[in-house]
Parts: structure tokens; sequence; C-alpha cells
């Protein structure tokens, strides 16, 4: 069965047609931007970025990179553990090149993961895109905000990575593809999938 999605980038709303859940995508103008679910959506994933980043530097400021790895691993599933408590969706974070492979994309994440990775390479901007898809009694409402490669991603992210890092990074995650990043790549991206709207429990105000 097709299903219609919407892909918000670089300043304009796009709706991206998915056949089947595969790669193939036609993107034209199209309106949709005061959905309740994509507004809270995008709450839901800036408190997410924004108690993150915090994370990070409070992280670096008191015991440098190796803390920062410790972030990431245990203070970012909680972050996204209470966002969903709260808010009655699924938060996530997500990445093709995962280093927890609890992070692995599902294959609806994955096509717009790559949509965005051309439409960046072709736009050259450095604005994080968005997608969002309209949920119904059959369908869940899905959003995917692109995650750019920040400074302070690159201690254990990017190219010259110290050895005190490659230590812990070596031994917490053997399987590790989140390498090699630049400022500004897109990283991966923010996931929020809400219940099918027949299921829907009421949902909590999400932290902020």
């Amino acid at each position: 069965m097709s299903l219609q999605r919407s892909l918000l980038s670089f300043g304009g709303l796009l709706v991206v047609l998915l056949c089947g859940l595969t790669a193939s995508m036609q993107p034209s103008l199209a309106g949709g931007d005061e959905d309740p679910l994509l507004q809270k959506s995008r709450v839901l994933t800036e408190a997410f970025a924004g108690r993150l980043q915090l994370a990070l530097q409070s992280a670096l400021r008191e015991g440098g990179p190796v803390a920062a790895v410790a972030v990431c691993k245990d203070i970012a599933p909680q972050i996204a553990s209470e966002l969903s408590r709260h808010s009655g969706a699924r938060v996530r974070r997500i990445s093709v090149r995962y280093r927890n492979p609890g992070n692995a994309p599902e294959p609806w994440e994955k096509t717009v993961l790559e949509a965005f990775e051309r439409n960046s390479s072709d736009a050259g901007d450095e604005q994080a895109p968005e997608f969002f898809a309209g949920g119904d009694a059959e369908t869940s409402a899905r959003y995917l905000k692109g995650i750019r490669t920040g400074s302070v991603c690159l201690v254990c992210h990017g190219t010259s990575i110290t050895e005190d890092v490659e230590a812990i990074l070596q031994a917490e995650y053997p399987f590790d593809r989140a390498r090699d990043y630049e400022l500004n790549d897109l990283r991966g991206a923010f996931s929020v999938t809400w219940p099918d709207q027949g299921d829907a429990p009421p949902a909590k105000s999400a932290a902020h």
C-alpha cells in the first residue's frame, strides 16, 4: 500500500510519496504545518535536544570527553524514556551510522534519513531537515528532525579522537559506526512516533 508522507526541509513543506516504504520520493509543495501532533513533536525534540546539549556541556566541563561518552550512553536514553512516558509517543534518536544498535532506524526511518542526506547534499543547507506524516485510525503519525553534527559532537564522533576516548568507545561500542563526522554533517535524527489515533492514551505534559 502506498503511503503519503510530508517532508519539511529547507524552508518549505514537501510532500513525499513513499511507495511501499521504499526510497522512491517525489516532492511537491503542500500545507499541513498546523497539525497539532507536528507541533507537539517539535516541542518534544526541542526538549530532547536542549536537555542533551546541556548534559553534554556539563559533562565536558566536569569530566572531559570520557564523561561525555557516558552522557550519550546513559543520560540520552533516560531523557528519551521520560519524554516518551509523559507524552504517550515513542521518542528516540536514530542513525544509519549508529553507535548503539538500539538506535538503528526502522525501514521508514532509514528511507527518510536517506532522503535527508540527498536533499542536504543538493542544497548545501546547514539547517536540520524535518519530516512529518499525519496519522489516522490505522496509521501512526510520524516525525523526524535531523541532527546536525555540532562542535561538541566532534569530540566523540569526529575524525580526530583522543586515545582515552578511543579506549572507552572500543570497550562500550565494539561495533561502532558513528565516526569520521565533520561539522554540520547530518548525523541522524530525533524520531517521534505517535500511537494510532484510535489507541492513543491521554498524554501528560512533556518535560522541558
